[in-house]
């Protein structure tokens, strides 16, 4: 056997192990753990909006919350390891492709690239949260410390905008496609009861248009403080759910975005159970 043949064929089996058991328990104990989050973010702002304003609604308050359940600890442990194994999923995207007739292409690689650096960062984030080194600090402190350092940078009054724009821009994404129910090309539907595809839809389409919404805002804000060059405009997860309580709709809106949080948690358990990877 050639050189060639042999470099494809060390390159087939890598790409089968990549795409084996190992990998595929991670990204399922991946999902699951972000459901978690994002159950415990959404229920943390569900009593934000019944007038409980003591609460953190971000990641660092749903670790805290987490913390102070029996077992919190090992909770928290499998937690981190949870979302090391969505970490290491999309780097097995990344490098091999991911499911579906486009999961090879180019662009479906760079973004398994940037998922892959994003939950990189939070699985080290939850994982020196359970070690007990930090890691669940306020959210809108880290997002204004963020912007105040980027705004000291050359043009960084537009690095901030731009980055602003796209977080916006990625959050109306999110809602379209939530709401054009895309999220059906990734599952296993023939697989899947009736009542598990009724469960994907009112789960896949309230939550994803809620996530949308509030990244959508928390891109507005930044744009707003590159706009005013004033960091305390940016806001975090947290910030950016009590604004809703300050539109015109007050507390209703915070309440049904929250409670679309909580409804993308339980969506990401069905894609860890249905996902297509």
């Amino acid at each position: 056997m050639n050189t060639y043949a042999m470099g494809r064929g060390g390159r087939a089996e890598a790409e089968r192990m990549a795409r084996g058991t190992v990998t595929e328990s991670a990204a399922r104990a991946g999902l699951a753990a972000r459901g978690v989050i994002y159950l415990l973010v959404g229920a943390l702002a569900l009593q934000i909006s019944f007038g409980d304003g003591g609460h953190q609604a971000d990641r660092g308050g749903a670790l805290a919350e987490l913390s102070r359940q029996p077992l919190g600890s090992v909770l928290l442990w499998a937690l981190g390891v949870g979302l090391a194994g969505m970490a290491l999923w999309r780097l097995s995207e990344a490098v091999f492709g991911s499911a579906g007739t486009d999961g090879r292409s180019a662009k479906k690689r760079l973004l398994a690239v940037v998922r892959c650096v994003f939950y990189c960062c939070v699985a080290y984030s939850v994982l020196s949260f359970a070690a007990g080194s930090g890691g669940g600090g306020s959210s809108d402190r880290q997002s204004r410390d963020v912007t105040a350092r980027v705004l000291d940078l050359p043009a960084g009054q537009w690095l901030v905008g731009v980055a602003g724009a796209g977080i916006a821009v990625a959050g109306a994404w999110i809602g379209v496609a939530a709401a054009r129910r895309t999220y059906r090309k990734q599952l296993r539907q023939a697989a899947m009861p009736r009542w598990g595809r009724r469960l994907t839809d009112i789960t896949g389409v309230g939550g994803g248009v809620a996530r949308g919404l509030v990244f959508t805002a928390a891109g507005a804000f930044a744009v707003r403080a590159a706009v005013d060059t004033d960091p305390g405009r940016a806001k975090g997860l947290d910030d950016t759910l009590r604004s809703f309580a300050g539109t015109p709709l007050g507390p209703w809106l915070l309440t049904l975005v929250a409670a679309g949080l909580v409804l993308f948690g339980v969506f990401s358990f069905a894609l860890a159970r249905w996902r297509r990877v």
